[in-house]
């Protein structure tokens, strides 16, 4: 391993250039220089990890882009794609088919607001929740250097489990950020890639000379039910899995990943729970609190799905008596934003009813959050007023949803 300066874009071609064979693709900020670095290290001879330079093509919209990925999979070559926002959107009906096909896929996402009242270019996760329901894999990274050590896992993982990721970063503030990172010797990587689970997928394409078979047909009321859920067995592989690959590129980089982990006191009895870059503002805060006694923590969110009641349980100390979940989202008419009900559904499952859990919203649209921010959210939970659906970062004076900073 070396040390080179970039920012999570850079760091996503370099990866995901050696896993891919190819890339179909159309520009949409903020994700496009991932995609155009790809290109480039084409351009310039780069080989993968099977010796050949990767095919970019670009399609006339996302849906062409992921078109181009679906079909190269189906016939047993391994696609990549780099997204974001309405492009995302665009790609949700072949998520579902990937879904269903168990192809492994990664989709990189330089998380971004959704068009909503207004359009805007910058990062929140609107997106990536909004295809949460397709079933997909979510893998989150919280800095630069986490998206270098990361990608891998995304691809690693989709290979061996046979099933699609979403492997993504906040747009932005993360993927336009640039840090010295510690690099990769692409030969470790390449070492670790399960190549019995490429031959299966080699071997799995459709041709109709060598492996004449029926893929994505048709089923009535009389089947379709029960093959929806006799996949179960091939998801419930995909934790563990995940958990493999974070173990074995945690021993080789020396940082610690697992599906959730947990930063600050041992005995904490406040914790936030959070994804994305703002668990690194969140670190300083919980080391600035610590230092003076206070009890506090953070529990990080890598792995968001398959979401583990199980592992997020496992990473909380026994003393933990309130909780806040951040959610870079809005999710209008709901209870609560998504991150916030998975919290609240884990707790229930895993007997953890003592604790008490609110959930708020920061952040949209790279609305910044700042140390002060977080600070406010360990206050909040703490006082008699605590209670959901409360925002911070900005000054609600029309519905008064915000707290105090």
């Amino acid at each position: 391993m070396g040390y080179k300066t970039m920012d999570a874009n850079e760091a996503v071609s370099r990866v995901s250039y050696k896993f891919t064979e190819i890339a179909g693709i159309y520009p949409i900020t903020p994700a496009s220089p991932m995609a155009e670095k790809v290109d480039v290290l084409a351009s310039m001879g780069e080989i993968n990890f099977w010796g050949n330079k990767v095919k970019v093509i670009e399609m006339e919209s996302e849906k062409g882009a992921i078109a181009t990925v679906h079909g190269a999979l189906q016939a047993g070559v391994l696609a990549t794609t780099y997204t974001a926002s309405q492009g995302l959107l665009l790609m949700i009906p072949n998520i579902y088919k990937c879904v269903g096909e168990l192809l492994p896929v990664v989709f990189h996402v330089s998380a971004r607001a959704i068009a909503t009242r207004s359009l805007s270019i910058f990062g929140d996760h609107q997106d990536i929740y909004a295809v949460r329901q397709t079933g997909i894999a979510m893998l989150c990274a919280h800095s630069v250097q986490e998206v270098m050590d990361l990608a891998p896992v995304a691809h690693l993982s989709a290979i061996e489990a046979s099933y699609p990721f979403v492997s993504f970063f906040d747009g932005f503030r993360t993927s336009h950020e640039i840090q010295k990172i510690e690099t990769w010797d692409y030969d470790e990587l390449a070492s670790l890639v399960d190549k019995d689970a490429v031959e299966r997928f080699r071997k799995n394409a459709l041709n109709p000379h060598t492996n004449a078979l029926t893929r994505g047909g048709a089923e009535n009321d009389d089947i379709y039910f029960q093959g929806r859920e006799a996949q179960n067995a091939h998801f419930d592989k995909v934790i563990s899995v995940v958990e493999k690959y974070m173990d074995k590129i945690s021993a080789l980089t020396g940082r610690h990943y697992a599906p959730f982990t947990y930063y600050g006191a041992e005995n904490a009895t406040d914790v936030i729970i959070a994804m994305g870059s703002v668990t690194e503002t969140a670190k300083e805060v919980v080391d600035a609190l610590t230092a003076k006694g206070k009890k506090v923590g953070l529990v990080k969110v890598h792995l968001y799905r398959p979401f583990s009641a199980k592992h997020l349980v496992s990473v909380l100390p026994a003393t933990v008596k309130r909780i806040a979940v951040l959610d870079r989202t809005k999710e209008m008419g709901a209870t609560g934003e998504p991150l916030y009900l998975d919290v609240v559904a884990a707790l229930k499952q895993m007997n953890r009813n003592q604790i008490t859990v609110i959930g708020g919203r920061y952040g949209l649209s790279s609305k910044d959050t700042q140390p002060k921010h977080i600070k406010s959210v360990f206050d909040f939970m703490k006082s008699k007023n605590a209670h959901t659906d409360f925002t911070v970062g900005i000054n609600d004076d029309v519905t008064f949803k915000s707290i105090p900073v």
